[in-house]
């Protein structure tokens, strides 16, 4: 703990003090969340006690993600199915819930006058954490198993939500758009595990042309499997739809405060590194990640690791400090395509034989999830010592913090 501490020098009485100056600022210009789930979210918050706090609430949440995750382990580890229905039914509750709870702890803490910056960072740090998680649950629910279709879907939600934090630390305002992730996407991921769980995983190996008429549509495209068809439409929508408007804002932002875009683009580099790692890694011939289905073993260990790059962000952002290029956590990722394929390609074998390889993912997993969860115990403790506030519980004193 005292290394973790030297560590989080950013942690100082001098960065703390800033957060004097928060203010949380969101725009939803989504009119299903506006119009109709608005409601019920306050009306879910009203069953809520005042004496629960708004982070209780956002860490249930992120339990209902976990025990999908054990679903998942026990029921269907091939993530390839078919399970029995009630698995994709409770996918879908899970990750309704999830949601659920993601969207009621603000209203939470504006009702119990429980407001803080650690509500942000803790809420949007477990965001972060399902990122690959539930991921992982929508590739279990569609049949995709240990594949590049089913890692894509894995990993794709990180690269998302990092553009979103990028964003939000330029702009200071979380921007979520007529159709987003949030809100749309989760709709869209219900419907998917429901679907799963009426007709079975089976259903997304139907072809566009088994469901639509082919007179309706181009040969070409009538044999496009459904699983193809959604990895183009996500990557579509994160490709001209999302990330777009993420550089857009904050180009805007910069240009408002006079400052050049070059180096905020250059922020990018790190986590675009790490994906060229992630590719390189797996696609390798060498790998047994995917070929051996390891997908889970990968999804809980980025998880974590992608949680404390999303999370080191949000703290510059309410620290007012510089902004953090890279994280440690960041290092198995950059070592993996050197050890599983430029090495083995080079001598000709796979050094230390395939087991090194499973090692060096629960040597991940472990690494990644004990240096996120100390770090954050670190965090958490600071903000809450000079705000005098609790995390897990409401002090009456707390009130308008």
């Amino acid at each position: 703990m005292p290394l973790l501490e030297k560590r989080s020098e950013h942690i100082d009485s001098d960065a703390l003090s800033n957060l004097r100056y928060y203010k949380y600022q969101s725009v939803d210009k989504s009119f299903i969340s506006r119009y109709i789930l608005n409601h019920y979210w306050n009306f879910t918050a009203e069953l809520m006690p005042l004496w629960l706090a708004p982070n209780v609430i956002t860490l249930i949440g992120l339990c209902f993600i976990y025990f999908n995750i054990l679903t998942v382990v026990v029921v269907v580890p091939d993530l390839v199915g078919p399970a029995p229905s009630w698995v994709y039914a409770s996918f879908a509750t899970g990750l309704w819930l999830y949601s659920t709870m993601d969207n009621i702890d603000g209203k939470q803490a504006r009702r119990t006058g429980s407001s803080s910056p650690l509500g942000e960072l803790f809420d949007h740090g477990i965001d972060s954490l399902n990122c690959t998680l539930g991921g992982l649950i929508e590739t279990a629910c569609m049949g995709l198993g240990p594949t590049g279709a089913g890692a894509f879907t894995t990993l794709i939600p990180c690269l998302a939500m990092f553009f979103s934090t990028w964003e939000t630390y330029h702009t200071h305002t979380l921007y979520l758009g007529y159709i987003n992730g949030p809100t749309e996407g989760i709709i869209v991921a219900v419907a998917v595990m429901i679907v799963s769980a009426v007709w079975g995983p089976q259903f997304w190996q139907n072809t566009i042309g088994d469901l639509v008429p082919w007179r309706v549509i181009p040969g070409f495209v009538a044999s496009v499997p459904m699983r193809d068809l959604w990895v183009t439409v996500v990557a579509a929508a994160f490709i001209f739809a999302h990330l777009p408007f993420c550089v857009l804002n904050v180009y805007r932002a910069r240009q408002k405060a006079r400052l050049p875009f070059l180096p905020a683009l250059i922020e990018c580099v790190p986590i675009s590194l790490a994906s060229l790692a992630t590719y390189l890694w797996l696609s390798s011939p060498y790998s047994v990640l995917l070929r051996d289905n390891h997908l889970v073993l990968y999804a809980l260990a980025t998880s974590f690791a992608f949680g404390r790059v999303t999370t080191k962000i949000i703290l510059a952002h309410l620290t007012r400090q510089a902004f953090p290029y890279w994280t440690i956590l960041m290092v198995p990722t950059i070592l993996a395509p050197i050890l599983f394929r430029w090495l083995p390609a080079w001598f000709g074998t796979y050094i230390g034989g395939p087991w090194f390889e499973v090692v060096f993912l629960y040597a991940y997993l472990a690494f990644a999830a004990s240096y996120f969860l100390l770090w954050s115990k670190v965090v958490i403790n600071a903000i809450c010592d000079y705000l005098g506030i609790n995390c897990f519980t409401i002090k009456h004193s707390d009130k308008a913090q």
